[in-house]
């Protein structure tokens, strides 16, 4: 194996002084892990002249792998010791076996089984301080980590990193731009853009997480981070990507309108995040657990209070409302008629008319419905003057407000404007998810970071936004006519990473209205995947909806005990399958604007047949077609969809057999 030189890029505004030299060095050394299919490999790779470390990932049978990312560089440095070069072996363990499985309340599965191969790599640089690299190989992806290993109360910061992604010549990219920080971000609310690998990013921000790549028209490659704790900040990509290169950065100063350093610190053993590349084809990305998987076990002893479900939501149809008892207490009673859990209180809550929100509560409760209610999470960090705020910032405040709540019988909070990924903001999440778990609240984070396996951690976190959504309907233009396009993006890149708070099926025409159809907004039910789901439009509309999609919204569950992807390609068509107990839904959008016949394979289901309550597009944008039938799993299910259409079917089986 011949050690290629890699470009070097700046990073974070440092840059990092590597010798360049002429040509290629030989890789002295090298170790693979493969996952326990054999279908992937991670191979890291040292040389001796610079002391230098690269990996490289392949994909297939021994025999005939096809490499789907390039060697790629390897490295940290902090401020006492750089860990880039001069680097010498001082071990390698054996290849150890993970098999670990575990149980969610909400999310792609309810059952999870993580099967991989690890081995840890020991490196000295030349002072003699010494790191290791942790890599993981599983069948949907590989992962690696850095950790210090010595037990030292002094503080060390990390100042730069030089790990890299190499991504192929000719590959294609749907990547975000990071939100450059204003008074309402970075809160990773932009659009994919869709195109070659390789190119800069429109502003200096650099890229978000997670980023997918098309590698040689059958290889798919997500890349993202997991396993992010108070020991670290959230990290992202460089704006420049030379060659494909994609490299590592660190948040921005003026983040959190300056509050906290971007550099890391911590005391040794110091471990940083997983740093994953989820590899195979669109159902393995679309379907894969690895972020989870890779994160740490629940905290929690007890998670029979999480219950997953619906939430009626007032804000988008009318941002008054939540200042409003009288207006408020109608979303109770849609979420009673609708079977749904939940009902939020959003901001402005505590200046409220004809009532107070004490008064909401005790209706709700009444209604058998369990209140939500909206904090901002500053503090000095954000400028947002949307009250109440500073009851989240300080513990003693936070935890007397949480203590209050649970009193009140308030079961959920949406934390909302965070701007910032550094490490002190990252910590203040998890102080939130953990003062919260003592009184039993649920969370959902809005305006806030990328989910990064906390759910696994924190069960009771049960959405993020990190996302455009419905909202945008009314703050940009764009979303008019291109939401269909982002709606089928999003499946194959955010979501995948963790719950989507993307508050969805609003049929209502807002400020910029959109042009999808009623069949593409049901949809989003089944599609996207939220611990608790914010039901986005009116109690008119819901209660006016015809007959079939009504009692579909009263019954499509939350929580999933499987997750399919069934057909589709980011930004064109995206139809995903969701099993809870026994039954299926179906859900697919057509993000172009051509009509669509689809003939959808339904054999995983395995023999039997199956009744099928279909609801698709009618003649137009604003209706509905439903049928019922019966259906054999040898026959394809056919769909029509509208441009920019969708539909949604629920399979409940007539008899089964293995």
């Amino acid at each position: 194996m011949r050690f290629r030189t890699l470009p070097l890029t700046a990073v974070s505004g440092l840059i990092l002084t590597l010798p360049i030299t002429a040509g290629c060095a030989q890789a002295d050394d090298e170790w693979t892990v493969a996952s326990p299919d054999g279908q992937l490999a991670l191979t890291v790779e040292h040389d001796s002249a610079f002391g230098r470390l690269q990996y490289r990932v392949d994909r297939g049978p021994k025999s005939s792998r096809e490499t789907v990312l390039e060697p790629s560089p390897l490295g940290i440095v902090r401020q006492d010791q750089s860990f880039v070069d001069g680097l010498s072996q001082v071990s390698v363990s054996e290849v150890e076996t993970i098999d670990e499985t575990y149980s969610l309340p909400h999310g792609k599965r309810s059952q999870y089984r993580h099967q991989a191969r690890q081995r840890v790599l020991v490196f000295a640089n030349g002072t003699g301080a010494q790191f290791e690299l942790i890599v993981r190989a599983a069948n949907d992806g590989v992962a690696f980590r850095y950790r210090f290993p010595e037990n030292d109360a002094t503080v060390r910061t990390v100042s730069e990193e030089a790990t890299g992604f190499h991504v192929p010549s000719q590959a294609r990219a749907w990547i975000c731009p990071q939100q450059t920080p204003f008074k309402y971000g970075p809160g990773y609310e932009e659009f994919y853009i869709a195109g070659e690998a390789g190119a800069t990013a429109p502003g200096d921000s650099g890229w978000s997480f997670p980023a997918l790549f098309e590698i040689g028209g059958h290889h798919w490659v997500l890349v993202t981070e997991a396993a992010v704790d108070e020991h670290s900040c959230g990290f992202r990509l460089a704006s420049a990507a030379p060659a494909g290169l994609y490299r590592i950065r660190l948040p921005e100063a003026a983040e959190g309108l300056g509050e906290g350093q971007i550099e890391p610190t911590s005391k040794l053993p110091w471990a940083l995040p997983w740093r994953v590349v989820i590899v195979g084809d669109l159902a393995t990305v679309v379907e894969s657990t690895l972020v989870s998987d890779l994160s740490p076990p629940s905290q929690l002893a007890d998670t029979d209070w999480i219950r997953p479900g619906h939430a009626s939501w007032s804000w988008w149809t009318d941002p008054t409302s939540p200042r409003d008892a009288t207006k408020l207490k109608a979303f109770v009673d849609l979420a009673a008629e609708m079977g749904w859990e939940y009902t939020l209180i959003d901001a402005g809550w505590n200046q409220m008319l004809n009532g107070n929100v004490q008064d909401v509560i005790e209706y709700a409760k009444e209604k058998g419905i369990a209140p939500i209610l909206w904090y901002n999470s500053g503090g000095p960090h954000n400028e947002v003057g949307e009250n109440p705020r500073d009851l989240m910032f300080d513990p003693e405040i936070r935890r007397a407000e949480l203590k209050k709540l649970a009193e009140w019988g308030v079961k959920c909070i949406k934390v909302d404007f965070w701007h910032s990924d550094k490490q002190q903001h990252i910590e203040l999440y998890l102080d939130v998810l953990k003062d919260a778990a003592v009184h039993k609240i649920l969370v959902n984070f809005h305006g806030c970071t990328l989910p990064r396996g906390w759910s696994r951690t924190y069960p009771h976190l049960m959405t993020m936004e990190a996302v455009y959504g419905t909202e945008q309907y009314k703050f940009q233009p764009k979303f008019k006519e291109k939401g269909a396009w982002h709606n089928t993006v999003i499946p194959f890149t955010r979501n995948v990473v963790g719950p989507m708070d993307y508050t969805p099926v609003a049929f209502t025409k807002d400020k910029y209205a959109h042009e999808t159809s009623y069949g593409h907004e049901l949809a989003q039910s089944v599609v996207f995947e939220s611990g608790i789901v914010h039901m986005a439009d009116s109690v008119e509309v819901y209660r006016n909806l015809p007959e079939e999609p009504k009692a579909f919204l009263k019954t499509v569950p939350a929580a999933w005990d499987e997750t399919r992807l069934l057909a589709g390609r980011p930004g064109e068509l995206v139809v995903i399958a969701r099993r809870r107990a026994q039954d299926w839904y179906l859900g697919g959008l057509n993000g172009e604007n051509e009509t669509k016949k689809l003939s959808l394979d339904l054999s995983f289901l395995g023999d039997g047949t199956w009744t099928v309550k279909l609801i698709a597009d009618g003649d137009n944008a604003t209706s509905f077609d439903s049928s019922e039938f019966q259906l054999k799993t040898a026959e394809p299910l056919e769909v029509q969809l509208l441009p920019q259409g969708g539909f949604v079917a629920h399979l409940s089986a007539v008899s089964q057999s293995e």
